[in-house]
Parts: structure tokens; C-alpha cells; sequence
């Protein structure tokens, strides 16, 4: 019966008097203002009581299909998985067991204590012991240091436990750091560090309730984070929310919660994210939660796919954002060095209204919603690239003060590279150039095609949108400038409007055009060598991802032209003979003398020159 949910059946006879007795009973209970949980359930253990047991049932409660393999590939990808469960401590292990949550060759520690002191006891008990052990696969690596310690497979946070051993730490436990001077208390059962595949926790509902409380609550998180899966049995709803809030407040990490019943709606409400799965138990889960799925194995698809895409995609949208407004404004500040900071604007005002809504904000948009490193099966494929969202390598502050200076560099180099070209370049009607309105034109023609391109840099998958979006847009800047610029828009603003017929007379300069040759190579050419290098000889993790599909997918398609020229050559060779007589042969084939014609070139040409002779004589 270990791990089944069983059901124990019995019955006990009653007359009508004692069945009215005890009815009132439970109805005076039941409409107390006081202790009535208490109240009713002392009413329910007076009737069940001397019950003759009729039998037991006992039922497999079997997982969803891809369920083991869901929870190995999100423990790959460095996810810690709690499970909280209403279920007694055999049947959750049991499940444990079979999702493959826990495994044989775990150190699993089990918490089953009835009151708060043995409870406090046997967490420190389990602490000290996790520490001995950690402390002896430190021995291992410092005295085999080229043996690799799967730390993060392990689930064990190095630098949190490099914490754990300093003495103020310990204070309630006999273990300390070597050069503390102090005795290190270790247990005789040495750990092999091949087959060791970390801790595992299981507590039950009664402790879980003196584990939470304020005196034992960091204790108990301490221990939990430490291992690499927990599994809470016989957890209540509020024990479930309680915690996740434990870990949320105190760990500050993105948790999520998933459940498919009424009473897993507490946990997906308290969680960041809430995940709820459609099934016979009701929809209350799915309400309360932010995303609805019908089966728990599409959790690793939300999460290692779209997830991982969805991190992608809003760092390269902030990434880009930053640099293309600070690449925009900044240029303003280097005006004011020549205008004495005077408030004079460089751009035309209708320029500066759209350059965020039409210029430069269709390519990032497409960039944010469409953009992809690898497919969704070689995602699946490979959970270890979710660690880089995990470690925040896409965004943080260093890629922002990055994304900063490129942008400060960005207008500084438009700003100065043009002024210098235009100061003293002239038109081809013999007109100076050096105007404002023609400098500010220059300056933000070259602004809009340098980010965008920037943005086509960054993108690493190209769709026919968005090459309609990018082209589209530069071309989109140079119609908006002809129309702006003409003598239509100059009749109707008449002396207010200075820029009337600047867009064809800086195009129509040399100047120009070298100029924004000249910025394009200075500005991008420096961006591409960089990424050139760095995928050459210090390629991440994703970049090794991309070149493996690139590989295979070449190999694909030069394994499937292989099978269709196989296939063409099988259909070009002649049957030398059928089976069945009914059916059709080859007579027509061998009568029309084509057969002949084959093994006697000969006599083809032949034909074809008394053909020719006798046209000839007529």
C-alpha cells in the first residue's frame, strides 16, 4: 500500500434516537462562534467509533504523460523544484520518486516531528549533517583538483554556503571552517563524489507548521535552499502560500506556482507567477492564475522556449531603447557647446515628434516580438541556456552602462563627423552648405540609419516583416523629409518655416553621401569585428547553440538533396523485368526502336544524315 491512496471502508449500526442525538449535536457544533473546527470534529470522533471495517481500496494516482521528463529538463535548466502537496509522506515520496524529482543515490532527509522542539532539533541535526557532507566534497576537490564538482547539479549554492562556514554563522552547530582553529565533527560515511547527486527534503504538514514560524522559519529556508528538491506532504492551502512567500521575501528569486485544484489557488495568487492547469478538479486554479496550460509537461515549453525567448527579446528592446535616445539627445548637448547653450534645437520640430514613433520604434517592435536565437526543439533540447536569464547576463547594470556609453559615442561621433564634413562644403549651385537646417537634416538622416542598422545588427532572426519594417522605415524618412521639405509645406507655414527644399540639396552634395560612408564604417564596422571576435574565440553559450543548429540543419538539408538524387536516379534506370503479366510492360518502349537507338548511336546519326541528304535535293 506504500505510496497508493487508500480508502478504508466501514460501517456501524445506529437507531433513529442516538442518530437524532448526535445530529444535534453536530448542529450545535457546527453553529458555534467559537473553536468550531474543534467543536466538530470531537462531534465526528464520537460516531466513529467501534466501526466494522467492510474492506480498503487502494488507487495509483499515475502522472500525465512527459511529466518525468518535464521536471528533469527544468532541473536541468537550474530550477529549483518545491513540491507542495495535501498527499501523506509515502504517497508524495513515491511520487517524488517516479516523476524523478527524487532518486536513490539522493541524501534524503525526512521530517516528520510532532511538536516544535524535535522539530528545531532535527533541523539542526539535518543542517549539520548536509555541512559535514558539503565539507567533505571540498576535501575531494582540494585533493584531486583536477576532479570537476557538479556543484550546480547538485543543487548547492557555493557562495551561500561559503557563508554557512563561517564560525558566527554556526553557532548552534559543532562545524567550522579548518582555519577556525576548531575540531570539524565529520560523519564516518564517506561521500562519493561519482555517484552523489545531492540533498532531498521531505517534511510533512505537523512540522511544516513549527518549521514556518518565526523562530525556525530561516532555519528551515536555509535547509531547503541548500537542497535540490523539497517535497512538503500534507501541506494545507495556507502552509502552501506561506511558503512561497518564505522564499519570495527572503531569497529574492522569481518563484512560480503551478496546481490545478481549489486548493492550490492561495500558492499561484502568492507566487510572481501563477500557472494553472485545466482538469477534472475545477477551474478555480485556472482563474486565480496568470497563465492556463492542459497538461503540466507544457510548463517546460512556457518556461525554456517562450520564457527564454521572452528574457531575449525585452533585453534587446531595452538595450536598444536606451542607446537610441541617448544616441538622440545627446547631440543637443553638443550643439550647445557651439550655440552657447542657448536652447537652440538641431532637429526640425516635426523630426523630434517622430523619431520614436515612426523612425526608429517598427524595426525593435518586430526585434521584441519576433525574435528567436535558436528554434523551440533545439530549446528543448538544451535547458543549460536558461541559466544566462537566470543569471541576469542580457540585462544588468554593466550591459546598461554599456548600452550608455555606445549611445554617448554614437551622437559624438554623428555630431562631430558631419560638422566637420559640412562646415565648409558647398552646394552644387555654389552655395554654402553650412546652415542649420541642413546640418540638423544631416545629422538626423544618419541618426535614423545608423540605429536601425544598429537594431539589424542585434537581430538574429530575420523574417520578410522584418525586412519590410527596416527598409521600409529609411525609406519612409527620406519620403517624409521630400514631402516635409517641399514648397507645398512652405506656401502653408510661409516665412515661419525655414527648411523648404533642404532634403534635395544636401542630397544632391558628395559631401553627404561621404559622410554617411564615413560614419557608417566608423560606427558599425567596430560593432561587427566586435561580435566577429567574440563568437570566434569567446563564444557564449547561446552562440555555441546557434552554430550546432547552423551545422545540422546544413547536414539536414544535404542528407535530404542526397535522398532526392538517389530517388531521381531510381526512377531514370529501365525495369529489366516484370512480375505479373497483367501488367504493363515495356512493349511500346521496345517497338519504338529508342532501345536501339541506345546501344546503336550509330545508327541515330546515320538516319539523321539521309534525312538531311534527301531535304537537300529537293
Amino acid at each position: 500500500m506504500d505510496g497508493l491512496r487508500t480508502l478504508c471502508l466501514a460501517y456501524k449500526e445506529l437507531n433513529e434516537s442516538d442518530y437524532n442525538r448526535w445530529a444535534q449535536k453536530l448542529h450545535a457544533a457546527n453553529i458555534s462562534m467559537e473553536n468550531r473546527e474543534e467543536k466538530v470534529r470531537d462531534v465526528h470522533e464520537e460516531i466513529e467509533k467501534n466501526l466494522k471495517l467492510i474492506g480498503a481500496t487502494a488507487i495509483e494516482d499515475k502522472l500525465q504523460d512527459g511529466v518525468p521528463q518535464c521536471i528533469e529538463r527544468l532541473t536541468c535548466a537550474g530550477i529549483k523544484i518545491w513540491v507542495l502537496t495535501g498527499d501523506k509522506l509515502e504517497t508524495a515520496h513515491n511520487i517524488g520518486l517516479s516523476c524523478r524529482l527524487l532518486t536513490n543515490d539522493m541524501e534524503l532527509y525526512i521530517i516528520q516531528e510532532e511538536n516544535e522542539d524535535d522539530v528545531e532539533k532535527k533541523l539542526r541535526e539535518v543542517r549539520n549533517d548536509m555541512i559535514n557532507k558539503i565539507e567533505q566534497l571540498f576535501d575531494v576537490y582540494i585533493e584531486d583538483k583536477n576532479k570537476r564538482l557538479n556543484w550546480k547539479d547538485w543543487g548547492i549554492d557555493v557562495m551561500k554556503f561559503n557563508r554557512y562556514r563561517k564560525p558566527n554563522y554556526l553557532n548552534d552547530s559543532k562545524i567550522q571552517h579548518p582555519n577556525d582553529h576548531t575540531e570539524a565533527t565529520f560523519d564516518t560515511n564517506q561521500l562519493d563524489s561519482e555517484q552523489f547527486e545531492g540533498f532531498g527534503l521531505l517534511i510533512t504538514g505537523h512540522a511544516l507548521a513549527f518549521a514556518l514560524n518565526e523562530k525556525l522559519k530561516m532555519k528551515f529556508l536555509e535547509i531547503g535552499t541548500m537542497c535540490k528538491a523539497v517535497v512538503c506532504c500534507r501541506a494545507t492551502p495556507l502552509q502552501k502560500a506561506q511558503v512561497v512567500d518564505l522564499v519570495m521575501k527572503n531569497e529574492r528569486k522569481i518563484t512560480l506556482a503551478i496546481g490545478d485544484g481549489a486548493n492550490d489557488v492561495s500558492m499561484i495568487q502568492k507566487a510572481h507567477i501563477g500557472v494553472g492547469i485545466s482538469g477534472q478538479e475545477g477551474r478555480q486554479a485556472v482563474l486565480a492564475s496568470d497563465y492556463s496550460l492542459g497538461q503540466f509537461r507544457f510548463l517546460e515549453r512556457l518556461l525554456l522556449v517562450h520564457g527564454r525567448w521572452s528574457y531575449l527579446r525585452i533585453s534587446k528592446f531595452l538595450r536598444y531603447f536606451f542607446y537610441k535616445n541617448f544616441a538622440f539627445t545627446l547631440c543637443h548637448f553638443w550643439l550647445g557647446f557651439f550655440s552657447g547653450f542657448s536652447a537652440q534645437t538641431l532637429y526640425d520640430p516635426f523630426f523630434i515628434a517622430t523619431y520614436n514613433v515612426f523612425f526608429t520604434s517598427l524595426p525593435v517592435l518586430v526585434l521584441g516580438v519576433f525574435d528567436q536565437d535558436i528554434s523551440a526543439d533545439h530549446s528543448l533540447s538544451k535547458p543549460h541556456l536558461y541559466t544566462p536569464g537566470q543569471n541576469d547576463e542580457f540585462f544588468n547594470k554593466k550591459v546598461f552602462a554599456e548600452s550608455v556609453i555606445h549611445g554617448i559615442l554614437t551622437s559624438c561621433v554623428i555630431f562631430f563627423v558631419s560638422y566637420l564634413s559640412i562646415s565648409n562644403a558647398t552646394r552644387p549651385d555654389g552655395m554654402a552648405l553650412a546652415d542649420l537646417q541642413s546640418f540638423g537634416f544631416t545629422v538626423a538622416t544618419i541618426m535614423v540609419i545608423i540605429v536601425n542598422l544598429e537594431n539589424a545588427l542585434e537581430t538574429w532572426y530575420w523574417t520578410s516583416l522584418y525586412h519590410f519594417v527596416l527598409w521600409g522605415t529609411i525609406l519612409t524618412h527620406f519620403l517624409f523629409h521630400f514631402a516635409l521639405y517641399s514648397t507645398i509645406i512652405g506656401k502653408i507655414f510661409k516665412r515661419s518655416y525655414t527648411y523648404v527644399g533642404v532634403t534635395p540639396a544636401v542630397l544632391s552634395t558628395s559631401n553627404f553621401w561621404f559622410t554617411l560612408l564615413l560614419t557608417c564604417v566608423i560606427l558599425l564596422l567596430p560593432v561587427f569585428s566586435r561580435e566577429f571576435f567574440r563568437m570566434r574565440f569567446i563564444p557564449t553559450k547561446i552562440d555555441r547553440a546557434r552554430l550546432n543548429q547552423k551545422f545540422r540543419t546544413e547536414e539536414k538539408a544535404a542528407f535530404v538533396a542526397h535522398i532526392q538524387y538517389k530517388l531521381r536516379q531510381r526512377k531514370r534506370s529501365f525495369r529489366s523485368g516484370y512480375a505479373y503479366s497483367q501488367e504493363t510492360g515495356w512493349g511500346r518502349l521496345i517497338t519504338s526502336g529508342l532501345m536501339q537507338s541506345k546501344l546503336n548511336p550509330f545508327a541515330r546519326s546515320s538516319s539523321q544524315t539521309t534525312n538531311t541528304v534527301t531535304q537537300n535535293r529537293f
